[in-house]
C-alpha cells in the first residue's frame, strides 16, 4: 500500500490452535457480515459486506455501485492491473477495487476459501491500516467446512523475479514459509528482516496487526495528485524523516518488515490457493509480488494444483483437531 513508494535500495473450524493452515476441505463463512470505513486513496466512505459462497467459486469481489451484471470481480493475480501503492483487480467491463491486499491476507490467513465481497465504492476500506479488523469480522461471521476438496498451489520448480536490487522467489519446500527483507534510508525503518512459517496462528499474532505506513512529504504529494485522500494516522503509521509521527508508537519493533510481509500474504493470496513453497524477498513490493506469480504460472513444469488430502507435508504439518 503506502509503503511501497519510499523503499530504497474438518466440521465448523474458527482459528483454534493448529499447527497448519492447511485444510482437507474448502471453507466459507457461516454468517454474513458488514463494515463500513474510509477508502485510502478516494477518501470516500465505503460499505464492504461479506457473504457466505459456494464450494469451488473462489473469492469475488462485487462491486454495487456499477451497472449490473458488470461488477464482479475474481481475486486473481491475471486481473491485477495496477500495482502502485496497493494492488488493484480489474474485470472485462474495467471495472475496478483497489487495495485489496489487507483484506486477501486475512482472507488467505483465516483460511478462508470461498466468499462474495461487496463493496459499493472503488476500494477495500482500509480500516486501522492493518489486517486485524477483518481478521476479527472472519472470526465474528465464523468459518464453515464445505463438502468439497481443498486444493493448493505445490511449487515445483524454483522461480526467480528481479527489479534492480529488488528480489523475490519461490523454491518448492514442504510448507509455506516468508523471508524477507527490507531497507529504508529512514533510521526509523533501517534494514529489517524476518521469517515466518504462515498459519492462521502465526498470521493472527505475529502479522495481521501490523499497519501500512508511508512519509508525510510522500502523502502530501500524492494528495496533490488526487490519491491518499483518505489516508491519517488512524491508518497508517506516519514518518516525519526519522521520526515516527503516531503518539502511540509502533505495535512491534520491526512493525515495518511485519507489515510487508502482511502484504505479500495478500499479494500472493491472488495464485487462487494455498501455496506450498518458500518464498524469499528483498526490497519487493507488490509489483514483484505479482511479477512472481505471473512468472510462476507462466510454465505448467514449475507448479502442480493437488488436493490437500493427497499433498504429503512432514507430520509436524498436519492440521490438528480444533
Amino acid at each position: 500500500m503506502l509503503d511501497g513508494m519510499n523503499t530504497t535500495n474438518n466440521s465448523e473450524a474458527g482459528f483454534g490452535n493448529r499447527k497448519s493452515t492447511l485444510r482437507l476441505n474448502q471453507t466459507t463463512l457461516k454468517n454474513t457480515i458488514h463494515c463500513n470505513g474510509v477508502g485510502l486513496h478516494s477518501g470516500a466512505n465505503i460499505t464492504l459486506t461479506m457473504k457466505p459462497a459456494a464450494a469451488n467459486s473462489g473469492v469475488t469481489f462485487i462491486r454495487t455501485d456499477v451497472e449490473e451484471g458488470k461488477g464482479e470481480i475474481k481475486a486473481r493475480y491475471d486481473l491485477v492491473s495496477d500495482t502502485r501503492l496497493c494492488t488493484k483487480i480489474t474485470n472485462e467491463y474495467d471495472v475496478s477495487v483497489g487495495t485489496v491486499e489487507h483484506l486477501m491476507a486475512a482472507v488467505a490467513g483465516c483460511g478462508l476459501d470461498n466468499v462474495d465481497i461487496e463493496l459499493d465504492g472503488p476500494e477495500v476500506p482500509v480500516m486501522d491500516g492493518s489486517s486485524e479488523p477483518f481478521v476479527f469480522l472472519i472470526e465474528c461471521a465464523g468459518l464453515l467446512d464445505q463438502h468439497a476438496a481443498r486444493q493448493v498451489v505445490v511449487v515445483k520448480k524454483e522461480v526467480s523475479v528481479q527489479n534492480g536490487d529488488s528480489v523475490a522467489s519461490l523454491k518448492p519446500a514442504d510448507d509455506y514459509t516468508i523471508s524477507l527483507a527490507i531497507d529504508f534510508e529512514s533510521k526509523a525503518i533501517g534494514k529489517q528482516e524476518k521469517y515466518i512459517s504462515v498459519s492462521a496462528a502465526s498470521f493472527k499474532n505475529d502479522i495481521s496487526r501490523a499497519r501500512t505506513f508511508g512519509s508525510v512529504q510522500d502523502v502530501e504529494m500524492l494528495r496533490q495528485m488526487g490519491l491518499a485522500r483518505g489516508a491519517s494516522l488512524d491508518n497508517a503509521v506516519g514518518l516525519d524523516g526519522d521520526r515516527v509521527m503516531n503518539e502511540e508508537g509502533l505495535r512491534f519493533d520491526d512493525e515495518f518488515v511485519r507489515h510487508k510481509i502482511l502484504d505479500c500474504i495478500g499479494d500472493l493470496s491472488l495464485a487462487g490457493a494455498t501455496l506450498m513453497g518458500q518464498f524469499i524477498g528483498y526490497k519487493g513490493g507488490h509489483a514483484l509480488n505479482n511479477a512472481l506469480l505471473r512468472e510462476l504460472f507462466a510454465d505448467e513444469n514449475n507448479w502442480e494444483l493437488v488436493n490437500a488430502a493427497e499433498f504429503t507435508p512432514a507430520p509436524a504439518l498436519l492440521q490438528a483437531a480444533d
